[in-house]
């Protein structure tokens, strides 16, 4: 999967849907938000990242800029921190060491992290413009990689800040047009144990099922047409970025 490619396209998008949609209109998947606060959240995460991915394995997190203030030069600054995010993955190999917050500690890190984190902000830029948000926004492979990244890494990363799981029980997420399922195993108190699954019928506490597009959406949070049954307090315990 070409997540460079992704970034690039998803960032693109973005940048259109926030035109669209004026500096003063409210992000409402982001509660307190208006679309100049999304616009400076995305600019200085691809500044940061961009500085990561050339960081030293062993250093600390790179320090978070400030963005401008001002809408337009906000829009300008991004345009030049997102090339040079995107110049740095391409010609930056995989394997080169580089400071993640997985512990990979390798370059390779940063595309995903940085397809997903694009791709979701994009979807609020989308909503902030008022419009119908297309029910299949995602293709089902990186919906389903979003899906699993956010189990495998956004949610340890939570731990990592200091969240704990609340609940105790199985969780099955299943996301058919992708043909993809995962198990979920919750216990309170500790990080979660997360396994490919290959039977949505397993015996569980509580599902997620719908298209892989539904489920991104609604384990991070946003309007989504994903089903939940059983014990839904299991995907609440969940951490959330």
């Amino acid at each position: 999967m070409d997540f460079v490619a992704q970034i690039e396209t998803q960032a693109s998008l973005m940048r259109s849907a926030v035109v669209k949609a004026g500096r003063d209109a409210e992000v409402p998947s982001c509660p307190g938000w208006t679309v100049l606060d999304l616009v400076r959240h995305q600019a200085a995460v691809h500044s940061w990242a961009a500085k990561a991915v050339v960081a030293p394995a062993e250093a600390g997190p790179p320090e978070f800029p400030k963005p401008p203030q001002d809408f337009d030069e906000v829009l300008a600054w991004w345009d030049t921190e997102l090339a040079v995010l995107l110049e740095r993955l391409r010609e930056t190999s995989a394997d080169s060491p580089a400071w993640t917050f997985d512990g990979s500690k390798r370059a390779s890190f940063w595309p995903r992290r940085q397809a997903h984190e694009t791709s979701i902000h994009r979807l609020d830029a989308e909503l902030a413009t008022g419009h119908d948000v297309p029910t299949l926004l995602f293709d089902s492979e990186f919906a389903a990689d979003g899906i699993d990244e956010f189990l495998t890494v956004m949610v340890p990363r939570q731990l990592q800040r200091g969240r704990v799981i609340e609940g105790t029980g199985r969780l099955v997420v299943h996301a058919a047009d992708a043909g993809r399922t995962w198990e979920v195993q919750l216990t309170k108190g500790e990080p979660p144990v997360v396994t490919p699954a290959h039977d949505s019928a397993i015996d569980s506490d509580a599902t997620l099922a719908g298209t892989a597009d539904a489920i991104y959406r609604k384990l991070w949070g946003r309007p989504s047409h994903a089903i939940v049954s059983g014990d839904e307090s299991l995907l609440a315990a969940l951490p959330r970025p």
